[in-house]
Parts: C-alpha cells; sequence; structure tokens
C-alpha cells in the first residue's frame, strides 16, 4: 500500500543512517528561541547553533502564548536555559493581514464558519515583540537572571535586529 508519506519516510531513513542520538534533551548553549511557523526560518542556523544546544517553539507569528509560557518555564527550571529569544520576522503572513480578513479566508478554504476562532494577528510587529518579552520578563517562574530579548529576523537579508 502506498502512503502519502512514504517519501518522508525514505527521507527518514536516509537520516537516520548518520544520524547522531544521545542527547540528553538539555539546552546545551543554554538558549530558547520562541519564533514562527514559517519555513523561511531555520532557528538553530540563524544563530550559529546546532541540534542539543537550543529548544525551539514555532507557532504562527512568534507569539507568546500561555503554552508557549509553560515551555519557557520548563526550559528555565529544568532543561539549563538561560537566554530566551522572542524572534518575530519580516513578510509575515500573521502580520499582513487583519483578524478577520485571516478568518474569511480560513472560512472561504474550509467551507465552514471560522468568525469564532481567535488566530491573533499581529499589527505592530515591534510592539507585540516588547510585549511578548515583557511576558516572559515579568512571569512569577522565570528568574531575573534569565535574559530575555526580543528581535525581528529579515527573511531577505537573514539578520536579525534587537527590537528594543
Amino acid at each position: 500500500m502506498t502512503s502519502t508519506f512514504d517519501d518522508l519516510l525514505e527521507a527518514n531513513k536516509t537520516y537516520a543512517q548518520t544520524h547522531e542520538g544521545g542527547f540528553d534533551g538539555i539546552a546545551q548553549a543554554g538558549v530558547l528561541m520562541v519564533t514562527c511557523m514559517d519555513s523561511r526560518i531555520d532557528p538553530l542556523a540563524m544563530i550559529g547553533l546546532k541540534p542539543g544546544d537550543a529548544k525551539i517553539l514555532r507557532n504562527p507569528g512568534g507569539r507568546v502564548t500561555d503554552q508557549v509560557l509553560v515551555a519557557i518555564v520548563l526550559g528555565v527550571s529544568l532543561l539549563k536555559v538561560e537566554r530566551v529569544l522572542v524572534v518575530e520576522h519580516t513578510r509575515c503572513a500573521m502580520a499582513s493581514s487583519t483578524e478577520a480578513d485571516v478568518k474569511a479566508k480560513i472560512g472561504d478554504k474550509s467551507g465552514t464558519d471560522a468568525s469564532w476562532m481567535t488566530i491573533g494577528v499581529i499589527e505592530d510587529q515591534e510592539s507585540t515583540v516588547r510585549a511578548d518579552v515583557n511576558r516572559v520578563r515579568s512571569h512569577p517562574l522565570v528568574p531575573a537572571s534569565v535574559e530575555v530579548g526580543g528581535f525581528i529576523y529579515d527573511v531577505d537579508s537573514g539578520l536579525m535586529q534587537p527590537v528594543d
């Protein structure tokens, strides 16, 4: 029987032939990055790290949601995370439309009303990054010793710019 995942499973077999397992799950570089799910972003490579060095949390827009906060707390408490990067990016679909427009597109594509769903579009990226950084810094289970920074990654140049 042919599966719609056969190409990916075959690629996984090739990957597994040279895979060096044995990581302990600790963020070896003490880094955790929250970023967007956009496929133009290669989180480890863009900051010079390799598998095992960092925890990577991805979602639409790279937002610090309640579940992301849980992951950050686990990272700083149990996985040796000492630095947290909140990274949004240029030309992000979450920052280029209104909430109503995105819901309408989803509804049109699915044939089901999506007006009840919270999408979380980003109206002002710099303000959103600042708010999300503050959300991490002010969390009672994230020690003040944890460095938290906000950035906007340019998908065209590959450069990250700090957001003050």
